[in-house]
């Protein structure tokens, strides 16, 4: 079986619906930031998917399945086992590819990004699975066109989910704390402007990582096409902050490392291919006062 793209038009899916390999899965989560500063509330995408769908499509629980139901931190990796065992019931195993596609980013911000869908495509790589696409611009973009949704849940067969894990894609906050002061590691915060300047406090103590660059997530789609921006002017975004260098690897987090996913994908179609999410993220980091945080 071929290798899919790393992200697929809503034209090269509709024209697979059919195919009996194609694994696709919904992995709509929902986040809402407050008014001011605070942490955001977060919830599952399943009642969203039972009012439809793109036909076929299985429900991926990000959330409360596909996460570890013992960390305190929401959306952290769960065992292998567990995943494993989770995806495959979702019918993902040797011989099928996957296509994921979310509703969204944020609950009413005006942020273009499939990152739920990256996050569940970043799990399945690190567990070994590569044979993976996100839908770019996702259901909004699929709904817009006037392509066919449906209420009827898809299902597929249990799948036989193999592959090894590749820690390579996986830093941990030691890892991070080691990195600020070496010259051949980028850290990436993938969060807005505001947030990496310090003057929104939504982790408890505001700010980045030292040393850190800072792309926002939600600045890589066009607002009028719902799609990424072409490789070009993708690759300015990114060569500003000089991640694009081939010696170089670059560590991305967000809060609670799913934006972090996006523009890790985003650096991996520019061909960066030396990109480490950290799980925790600030999530983890701003709760642990000995790690330094700055602010602009």
């Amino acid at each position: 079986m071929s290798k899919v793209p790393l992200l697929v038009t809503t034209d090269w899916l509709e024209e697979r619906l059919d195919d009996p390999n194609l694994r696709l899965l919904d992995a709509t989560t929902f986040l809402k930031h407050p008014e001011g500063d605070g942490y955001y509330d977060v919830w599952s995408g399943k009642e969203a998917y039972e009012k439809g769908h793109i036909p076929g499509a299985v429900f991926a629980d990000l959330l409360n399945e596909l996460s570890d139901p013992d960390s305190e931190y929401a959306f952290t990796v769960p065992s292998r086992e567990r995943f494993a065992e989770k995806i495959s019931e979702l019918g993902v195993g040797d011989g099928t590819y996957v296509v994921v596609y979310d509703q969204g980013a944020v609950v009413g911000a005006d942020i273009i990004a499939s990152d739920w869908a990256s996050r569940l495509a970043w799990q399945l790589r690190y567990e070994g699975f590569d044979n993976v696409a996100v839908l770019d611009g996702g259901l909004p973009k699929w709904i817009e066109e006037g392509r066919p949704v449906t209420t009827e849940p898809g299902s597929y067969p249990k799948g036989n989910f193999t592959g090894e894990r590749r820690p390579e894609l996986f830093v941990t906050k030691e890892d991070v704390l080691e990195a600020i002061n070496d010259d051949n590691v980028i850290i990436l915060d993938s969060l807005s402007e505001a947030s990496y300047n310090g003057e929104v406090n939504t982790y408890g103590r505001p700010g980045h990582i030292p040393g850190s660059v800072n792309v926002f997530f939600g600045s890589l789609s066009d607002p009028k096409t719902k799609e990424l921006y072409d490789d070009e002017k993708l690759a300015e975004i990114f060569d500003e902050v000089g991640a694009l260098d081939p010696n170089k690897k670059v560590i991305t987090y967000c809060g609670g490392a799913i934006a972090a996913t996006w523009t890790g994908l985003v650096l991996n179609k520019l061909g960066q291919n030396n990109v480490a999410v950290y799980d925790g993220s600030l999530t983890e980091w701003a709760k642990d006062p000995s790690l330094p945080l700055e602010t602009k």
